[in-house]
């Protein structure tokens, strides 16, 4: 196969792999065509007061402060003496659109949300809002347009802030709040001069939604434990007082408002948000007025977190709900059809209403969710073959029937109790059917993409022996052996997608199922490889064989290992300082070996550290941003007195600019976080510097000469430029580490190469990128190769997890961006982060590049066990990737599974990346000089 053909077949099999995560474990859950249920009794309340105050975390809420007394203590007081209380269990993702959508529509949203920012609606759904009279929402551009954009008529109405509002560095985020409500207050006393909106608001099925955000906007900016955090809630506890007592006047204390005060999701204590920590999970949730239920007291109750002490809550019945509870509750309380799409169970305990109407709105509840099973069963029957199809016996057709007979005679006898049991019974059913129905293929499809990856592996370990090592000799090829497998491979393909054709599979299940055809026909055709490859293997001693074995093996694990504890890349760093004594290569270089220990020994203690963003630590940073300046000094001396005939002093210039860009970065990030501590905002200067740099830092880069250190110095300096603006804590000072053992991993293998006689050792100082791109032979492979590959995987993973697990959405600070911007706005946020992730990448990917042309060895070769190795680890995550379990561990095997795929995709991206940033310089007037190796 051409190596053109190669990389994209490759990457179309990679994207392929990524892909169907999402369809295997990430469709929507969704179905349409269900017949809205709701309860024919009479509703304890005309209308709903919704508060949600964006980012509040529970404790943050119940718990007393320093001097003992509330931080809410009219919300303290309500929920002692007038209403119920408890914790709402949130979702991973913690983000505000799941958050949201599973309060109002009473479903947990699947992952396709992402590519839409968690704003726009990637899947039409029902809600709370869409079923009432009319709702009124106040509140951000970011949640409040998705819920009116996906009703159907014009009764849900919207008023927003400006986009630009929600700034991070502003003075105090609570004008959000203090904004949401002053405009109810305003709404309100303009309807009584408006006949029209003075109807409106007194109509029956009426919700008031109030979104405030100014507690999650102050944690990102100062913490949750920070007295901004702490002020905001007791302004919104003022304002909830406020505009409660306004409607209660507005309406004539006519007992008919209920009011639901919760949170979308809580905060870790550095500020982020969107894993599975349980204080991102854990919200508030209190609910008071028409047909809720007034505090219980009780003499003893059990949770295992253990707070109720803490509260100083043990006295009073704490009753907990799952975020998607909270839909059904709402529509029970004012009388509107339940969401078509929740899963919800309606908490009982918080309504205050006759038995007969708690058991009438359970079985609404229950033949709601029933609904949708059903209609997720006939999907499933209609595109099965009758013979093939498994239903879910627990709720045959008989069995439903059979359910709903026995509620509705309890109802009946009046036997309330036992009818809302057997509610929660035909529930628990209907959305195990719901799962059931939904991950109906998961095995099927698993098996297909399992199929194609150990197919693609072996074949690309095939290419690896037959086209770059000695280990085979060429075999002519039998054409009609090769005829007879082409016919019968096709014949396999035309089988599957016949079956696939009627049974109306969707497109990508052609994709997953078809892909193994012809990588295991490309397999099968390298037979005579395989049979050679066996007989030279056998012919090795047994022990050599095995013992390389199980070495390839442990490091496999140590990287899959070290995607789960950090601690294990510290193990692997401290082995590699060992690697010079074990293989004797400190004995020919004893300084170098001595300064590649010392590296690897410093470079362990990154991963041991805290994840960055926890503690902000600016003079490290600055630190980072003096010591980078030091090192340069240094190098330009060294670089000044070495005697290189084809230097040219003017490529000094742009060495000292570069120097200039850092000591930039390094004033910038000091003051601009002055300038936010002070709470003056993000400095406009500041800012422009910012970005320019950002902007001019590859331009400069690609000034520098082609020298093998001087570009990798140039490529340094002008990645710290950027990093520097990007961090906020120790961080800063994990690439120049990095760096310094990259170098010293280019100056090992060169000893490398020699000791095992390879190569002759190449001048590294007068070293041309640009002229190692004309070398013609290139050596074949050796085994020592694959070492070399398996520390560019290494590095690769401890660039990565060296300060922090990005696997978990809750290590990125948004601190980090504020040298850039502080105004809310996630791609580009988003976006900045992944950049600081990738420098270190970057770095690793030029040395690994400068190690490839100077030990004679084609880019190509070295890339495809690389490929190999990371191909194996995605195996491993593939199998590891769960749907059962909490919340963090599947969010969590899916991320290392995307991640791994990514990282693979993101490698071949990189290699290409590397060869631009070592070899290509931008032209200059002045005569380029070469010199030939």
């Amino acid at each position: 196969m051409d190596i053109p053909v190669f990389i994209l077949a490759g990457l179309l099999v990679h994207c392929v792999f990524l892909v169907s995560i999402f369809d295997i474990y990430f469709s929507s859950p969704l179905v349409h065509g269900m017949t809205p249920q709701q309860t024919l009794l009479p509703p304890p309340a005309k209308r709903l007061v919704l508060f949600v105050a964006d980012g509040l975390r529970a404790d943050s809420l119940y718990e007393l402060d320093g001097n003992g007394a509330p931080r809410a203590p009219y919300l303290r007081g309500i929920l002692e003496n007038n209403g119920s209380w408890g914790v709402s269990h949130t979702r991973v993702p913690t983000e505000s659109r799941p958050g949201h959508v599973a309060l109002i529509a009473g479903f947990y949203e699947d992952v396709s949300a992402v590519a839409k920012g968690w704003k726009e609606n990637p899947v039409e759904f029902d809600s709370v809002f869409n079923e009432s009279k009319y709702t009124w929402s106040w509140g951000s551009p970011d949640i409040l347009p998705m819920f009116a954009k996906g009703a159907t008529g014009d009764h849900v109405y919207t008023f927003c802030y400006a986009a630009e509002s929600e700034d991070f560095g502003a003075e105090d985020a609570a004008k959000l709040d203090i904004w949401v409500f002053d405009h109810v207050k305003s709404f309100f006393n303009s309807s009584r001069s408006n006949q029209t909106l003075f109807s409106a608001l007194n109509e029956e099925k009426v919700v008031l939604f109030l979104h405030l955000l100014g507690i999650d906007t102050n944690g990102h900016a100062h913490r949750p434990n920070s007295r901004e955090y702490q002020e905001n809630i007791k302004q919104v506890d003022e304002g909830v007082k406020e505009i409660a007592s306004l409607i209660d006047n507005f309406y004539g204390n006519d007992g008919k408002t209920a009011f639901i005060l919760t949170s979308d999701h809580g905060m870790t204590d550095w500020g982020s948000h969107g894993a599975g920590h349980p204080t991102e999970t854990l919200t508030p949730l209190i609910v008071w007025g028409a047909g809720v239920n007034y505090p219980q007291k009780v003499t003893s109750q059990f949770f295992e977190d253990n707070f109720l002490k803490e509260w100083k809550l043990e006295n009073l019945k704490r009753l907990d709900v799952n975020q998607a509870d909270i839909a059904p509750l709402m529509a029970s309380l004012i009388g509107v059809p339940f969401p078509l799409n929740s899963v919800g169970t309606l908490p009982l305990e918080y309504l205050n209403s006759s038995a007969l109407f708690k058991a009438e709105s359970m079985f609404t509840n229950a033949v709601q969710i029933l609904e949708q099973f059903k209609v997720k069963m006939s999907q499933k029957k209609e595109t099965t073959l009758s013979f093939l199809f498994t239903p879910f016996k627990p709720l045959s057709a008989s069995e439903q029937i059979n359910f709903l007979k026995k509620i509705r005679l309890y109802i009946q006898q009046q036997k309330y109790d036992e009818a809302v049991s057997l509610c929660k019974t035909l529930i628990n059913l209907a959305l195990e059917g719901l799962s059931y129905y939904h991950t109906y293929d998961r095995l099927f499809l698993g098996l297909s993409i399992a199929m194609g990856f150990v197919g693609w592996t072996t074949y690309v370990i095939l290419v690896i022996i037959k086209a770059h090592t000695n280990l085979t000799k060429t075999v002519p090829t039998n054409k009609k052996k090769s005829t007879v497998l082409f016919y019968g491979f096709a014949a396999a393909g035309m089988i599957i997608a016949f079956f696939l054709l009627i049974q109306a599979c969707p497109w990508t299940y052609y994709v997953y199922c078809l892909l193994p055809v012809p990588v295991w026909y490309a397999v099968v055709k390298e037979i005579p490889v395989i049979q050679d490859l066996a007989r030279n293997v056998l012919s090795l001693p047994i022990g050599q064989s095995i013992g390389f074995l199980l070495v390839c093996t442990l490091g496999v694990e140590i990287l899959v290992f070290s995607f789960f504890y950090r601690s294990a890349l510290t193990v692997g760093l401290l082995v590699f300082a060992a690697w010079p004594v074990i293989t004797q290569l400190w004995i020919q270089a004893k300084t170098k070996a001595m300064i590649w220990t010392l590296l690897c020994v410093l470079l362990a203690i990154f991963p041991l550290m805290p994840v960055v963003g926890r503690e902000p630590n600016i003079p490290l940073v600055i630190a980072a941003g003096l010591l980078t300046l030091l090192i340069s000094f240094f190098s330009l001396a060294s670089l000044c007195k070495s005697e290189n005939k084809y230097r040219d002093n003017e490529d000094l210039k742009v060495y000292f600019y570069q120097m200039l860009s850092v000591a930039l970065s390094t004033y910038v990030v000091s003051s601009t976080h002055n300038s936010l501590k002070s709470k003056q905002g993000l400095p406009v200067m500041n800012q422009i510097i910012s970005w320019m740099t950002l902007v001019s830092s590859p331009m400069l880069l690609l000034l520098s000469p082609t020298f093998l250190f001087e570009r990798l110095f140039s490529i340094l300096l002008s990645l710290m430029s950027t990093y520097l603006l990007l961090s906020t804590g120790y961080e800063a000072l994990f690439p120049l580490a990095l760096f310094g053992l990259m170098f010293m991993w280019i100056n090992m293998e060169q000893e490398a190469l020699q000791h095992y006689g390879l190569s002759l050792k190449p001048k590294l100082a007068v070293f041309n990128f640009t002229c190692a791109m004309d070398i013609t032979q290139f050596r074949q492979l050796h085994l020592d190769d694959v070492r070399r590959s398996f520390f560019f995987v290494f590095f690769i993973v401890t660039a990565f997890f060296g300060t922090g697990n990005i696997a978990s959405i809750n290590s990125f600070d948004p601190a980090s961006v504020y040298c850039f911007l502080t105004v809310f706005s996630p791609f580009m946020m988003g976006g900045l982060l992944l950049l600081k992730v990738a420098i270190p990448f970057v770095l690793v990917s030029c040395a690994f590049e400068a190690v490839q042309v100077t030990t004679q060895l084609s880019s190509k070769s070295l890339f495809l066990i690389v490929l190999v190795i990371s191909d194996i680890m995605a195996l491993h995550f593939f199998f590891l990737v769960k749907d059962y379990g909490s919340w963090l561990d599947i969010g969590t095997s899916i991320s290392h599974y995307v991640l791994v795929m990514s990282l693979t995709i993101f490698m071949m991206v990189m290699n290409g990346l590397a060869q631009l940033l070592t070899t290509q310089r931008l032209g200059l007037s002045r005569r380029t000089k070469h010199h030939s190796t």
